[in-house]
């Protein structure tokens, strides 16, 4: 991952801030809602959401009829395309979550539905344990030599070294028995495979421990139970920058009787919800869309393109960790503008950016109070030449393909004796023109790139009380070459650790004293929470440079978070059965009792600075079960075979 995000504060008169204001708050964000309101009542949304996947080209239309109508009119056209980006860019992730939760519940049900207890297993074949286990015995060489085919046949086809025994043989015997489950007829068979299954594919001499068993399976049923929850959230919505939606949802509250604890529960879900008074960002995924200047302070200056913005210019504001960045925007785009029909924007450093506003609390006009940022995406490959030089030949690459493409659809028009159009024609033109002059470089530093061992991976595993744990592993041989806690990753900056815990229960404390008050209070552990991030970030990339790690594989959050909450709540059910204020007490207890850490953060800092060193990230699903150290190592190891076989 080579992108990441910079950020700057962007100053200008009152007069331009008012106009930005009244532009994005009163015309673009009502045109979204608008849009996102139209989606949510398209007659084939059922449809999209059993298939959990948005069709292309469904907002546009919708956005051009409405771009006539008077309260929307009047809008660059750059505003007009972010409305349709960010509209189609909320559903099609609201969609695919909602299958993707659909599709877990499927798996999870199917999962609780065959993990039975000991005693049951010997109900439900008529045999005894002795029996069962006995068949386990016999039928499992049957199913690892099925993994030894699957293994040679990979061998064979180049996919995994002769020496690197896959480890991963473990997850396919897991898949092979699964369908030999569902296939099963004969009720010994059935109950045999759902014993090894339960077991991890092995035949245990140990008695079942029923506290154990009864843990696991409150945890799944648990997990099951947030998902449906999760599947029931609403449909996207709007932003409600005037409150009238709140007060609707309070007139409602008021005059009407709940039909059921699920309406309350949503009732009381709106009206908690504080209304967000931001209007929505602004995207530019068109590089050029930003104009950079000096002015005659020297200060870096940005304005947009459009003639709405013909006399609006905003001051950059940042940090001089950041600063180097803007000064490249300007010169990429200076030096192209000095030298017309030279240079390609596909070159820019920049990629892409993002306009929006920053909630600052404080009374008066809402342009006065709140703060403009400007989020930049850049590619850190194209600050240096031997960084350009790959991205250039993936570009090539890529364009080369689209007239392959385009060629093929000439010559099938053709033979039906019709011509492209003229929108065809100009991607043609345009295609042939930036593989022209994209061979003319940007004046760029030298730079060696770090060239690391594809084989050694560092495995990064997420969890409660130990926030996180690192693997390097040499997954040629499956050998750890070091094992990282986050004490070892952070040395004497360990203590600061203890300073955040403390702030944490101090903060809790006053917002708890707050709440009771009903008063307002603002306290964050954010500034020290970063730092931190930012410590444990440097750490892990010195220890891949050290030890020539190819890639850091993380774990992607959806499965960590589900996986926290899940053992949070299945403890609790275990140590108050039957008292659900008792379980709720308990793990908010628990809650306390360890770090709470911003993993999402933790990720990203991790992901910017991987991107600065050019080491690769690669994502998984972390393991369940098993020690954090175990977690991380056999998450590196996944990711690498996964990648093998992918090859």
């Amino acid at each position: 991952m080579s992108v990441i995000t910079i950020q700057c504060r962007l100053v200008a008169s009152e007069d331009t801030r008012r106009h930005l204001w009244q532009l994005m708050a009163e015309k673009n964000t009502p045109l979204i809602n608008e849009l996102l309101e139209q989606v949510r009542m398209h007659p084939d949304m059922e449809e999209w959401l059993k298939k959990g996947k948005l069709p292309n080209g469904v907002i546009k239309p919708l956005c051009d009829s409405l771009s006539t109508q008077e309260r929307f009119v009047n809008q660059p056209k750059r505003f007009y395309k972010s409305a349709i980006e960010v509209v189609e860019y909320i559903y099609k992730s609201w969609l695919a979550l909602q299958k993707e939760r659909q599709q877990k519940i499927d798996k999870k049900e199917h999962w609780l539905n065959m993990l039975k207890s000991d005693v049951e297993l010997e109900q439900e074949s008529t045999f005894s344990l002795k029996i069962i286990r006995a068949k386990a015995i016999k039928i499992l060489p049957h199913y690892i030599a099925k993994v030894e085919e699957i293994h040679k046949q990979n061998i064979t086809n180049g996919n995994v070294n002769k020496r690197k025994k896959s480890k991963n043989n473990n997850y396919i015997l897991f898949d092979i028995l699964f369908k030999a489950y569902d296939q099963a007829k004969n009720p010994l068979n059935q109950c045999a495979i759902a014993y090894l299954l339960k077991n991890n594919c092995q035949v245990s001499e140990e008695e079942e421990d029923p506290n154990r068993y009864a843990l696991r399976r409150s945890k799944k049923v648990r997990e099951i139970e947030r998902l449906k929850e999760q599947l029931q959230s609403r449909i996207p919505s709007g932003r409600d920058l005037t409150g009238q939606e709140w007060l609707q949802s309070l007139l409602v509250a008021t005059n009407n009787v709940p039909e059921s604890e699920n309406q309350v529960k949503i009732w009381q879900k709106h009206l908690l919800q504080n209304p967000s008074p931001i209007p929505f960002p602004v995207q530019f995924t068109s590089n050029e869309d930003l104009i950079w200047s000096r002015n005659e302070k020297g200060r870096i200056c940005v304005s947009f393109s459009g003639k709405e913005f013909n006399n609006h210019t905003f001051e950059i504001y940042c940090d001089n960790k950041q600063i180097y960045w803007f000064q490249r925007f300007l010169e990429d785009q200076t030096i192209k503008r000095n030298n017309k029909d030279q240079h390609s924007s596909s070159l820019f450093t920049l990629r892409s950016g993002r306009l929006a506003w920053q909630d600052n609390k404080g009374n008066g006009l809402p342009w006065k109070i709140h703060r403009l940022t400007l989020y930049c995406s850049v590619d850190t490959r194209l600050w240096t030449i031997e960084g350009t030089q790959e991205f250039r030949q993936e570009k090539v690459d890529e364009i080369t393909q689209k007239l392959a493409n385009m060629e093929k659809k000439e010559l099938a028009n053709m033979e039906k004796k019709e011509n492209l159009n003229q929108h065809q024609q100009i991607y043609i033109k345009r295609l042939n023109s930036t593989l022209t002059k994209i061979n003319t470089a940007y004046p760029r530093p030298n730079q060696n790139l770090y060239e690391g061992k594809t084989s050694i991976l560092i495995g990064v595993s997420l969890g409660l009380e130990k926030p996180a744990t690192i693997a390097i592993v040499d997954c040629s041989t499956n050998k750890v070459l070091a094992y990282r806690s986050v004490k070892q990753l952070l040395g004497d900056n360990y203590k600061l650790l203890n300073r955040q815990r403390q702030q944490q229960q101090r903060n809790s404390h006053e917002r708890h004293k707050a709440q009771k008050s009903n008063t307002q209070i603002k306290l964050s552990e954010l500034e020290l929470g970063k730092h931190i991030d930012n410590l444990l970030a440097q750490a892990i990339i010195t220890l891949a440079k050290n030890y020539q790690a190819g890639s850091i594989v993380l774990p992607t959050m959806k499965n960590v978070r589900e996986s926290i909450q899940s053992e949070i709540e299945a403890r609790a059910v275990k140590r108050c059965p039957n008292y659900k204020e008792g379980q709720q007490q308990y793990a908010k207890q628990y809650r306390q009792s360890i770090h709470r850490w911003s993993y999402n953060r933790l990720i990203e800092c991790i992901q910017s600075q991987a991107a600065k060193a050019n080491i690769s990230i690669e994502q998984g699903p972390q393991p369940i079960r098993d020690s954090p150290q175990e977690k991380a190592r056999d998450l590196a190891i996944a990711a690498y075979h996964f990648r093998q076989n992918k090859s």
